[in-house]
């Protein structure tokens, strides 16, 4: 058996690396991907084009103004002087917000009344206004209170004034980078594509090129012919985590806390899923561009429903319920659990469980369908 799985082994890596564009897929189309996904899958909001129209120009104006633009956030690029030009900056996007203090706001301010200022942003991308708008929430708040405090010393009326101060402190990643948070993420997408991509091409390749009568009057069983083909796939797989890992660890800085080896063994375990499920696309399709529109099929839905860029808490119930098959939702616990937490196998398991019933159920069906024959 094993001279048989071996002899399949060595035919797929030479079919493999003889085409130099094969080679260049597996080992520089992620090194490219993860680079990319790098720079682009970052969600800090640290620059906002601003646009100011002061409509009170008063000291006390002035002063909330200068509270805005010292924070190394909103940036002044544009002062305005009508409301036409607000719209106008709004709506081609040259500014994403527009800070709007119209007459009289220094006078309220001095009579102890209410004194308001308007923030127009841009809600096309609503993650990025709410942050936005904590930030300007968080500067009027630190204004009002200087007001308060000086106001009440003025007067005499406290000797000193009460204060919170609050000390937060956030575990794992610490100065909050979300680039840590999603890169992570990209690596198991990495893998999961290019596992798909290549063991749904494994059976209907051999299809198409004819090769497939031969398979059927060798002496190989099913069982045999499925290994030799998903082994090579593994490997490669493997050698591809180990790269895409080392280029986020060493070129983003991203924190590698926990076990390496832990690593490689739930890469192992996922595998089982995705080389499954690509191995049944490859017997129940006639082409390869059927295999791999099939790819594209699944893959996009797995991507949406396992919580890499959208919470599942935040979806739907029927939606969460369905996410419970979804492979993905396991690895990207765990694959980040293992860089930004640094947890082992005892608080892991129980994401490994379930990814590993799965992978052993698909690979089973993946099986049953599989018939050495060209039906």
């Amino acid at each position: 058996m094993f001279e048989r799985v071996r002899a399949i082994l060595i035919k797929e890596f030479r079919q493999i690396f003889r085409d130099p564009r094969m080679k260049t897929v597996i080992f520089i189309s992620p090194l490219i991907q993860i680079i990319l996904f790098g720079y682009a899958a970052n969600r800090d909001i640290n620059y906002v084009p601003t646009a100011v129209y002061d409509r009170d120009n008063t000291k006390e104006s002035r002063e909330l103004l200068r509270d805005f633009t010292y924070s190394k956030y909103f940036v002044p690029e544009h002062y305005i002087y009508s409301d036409a030009e607000q719209d106008k900056m709004l709506n081609k996007g040259v500014a994403s917000v527009v800070i709007r203090i119209d007459r009289g706001f220094g006078r309220d301010i001095k009579a102890g009344k209410e004194a308001n200022i308007q923030l127009a942003f841009d809600g096309t991308d609503s993650n990025t206004a709410m942050v936005v708008m904590g930030y300007a929430n968080t500067i009027v708040s630190n204004y009002q209170y200087r007001l308060l405090k000086g106001e009440i010393e003025a007067r005499g009326w406290l000797e000193t004034f009460p204060s919170v101060d609050l000390k937060d402190r956030a575990w794992f990643n610490g100065n909050l980078i979300s680039r840590n948070y999603y890169l992570p993420g990209v690596i198991a997408m990495i893998v999961t594509m290019m596992s798909l991509l290549l063991s749904s091409m494994a059976i209907v390749k051999e299809k198409e090129i004819g090769t497939m009568e031969q398979l059927i009057v060798s002496p190989l069983r099913s069982i045999e012919l499925i290994a030799g083909k998903l082994l090579p796939f593994a490997l490669i797989s493997l050698v591809q985590i180990v790269l895409v890992t080392a280029l986020g660890v060493l070129w983003f800085h991203i924190p590698l806390r926990g076990d390496i080896l832990l690593l490689l063994v739930s890469t192992c375990i996922y595998l089982f899923t995705t080389l499954g499920i690509g191995l049944f696309i490859s017997t129940i399709s006639s082409t390869q561009q059927e295999a791999m529109m099939s790819v594209f099929l699944f893959y996009m839905p797995t991507v949406l429903l396992s919580g890499f860029a959208y919470p599942i808490a935040n979806m739907p119930k029927f939606i969460q319920w369905a996410t419970i098959f979804n492979p993905m939702r396991y690895f990207l616990v765990v694959v980040r659990g293992i860089f930004l937490k640094g947890v082992g196998i005892d608080i892991l398991w129980s994401q490994l469980l379930p990814l590993l019933i799965i992978g052993l159920a698909v690979v089973i069906l993946s099986t049953l369908k599989f018939h050495k024959s060209l039906a």
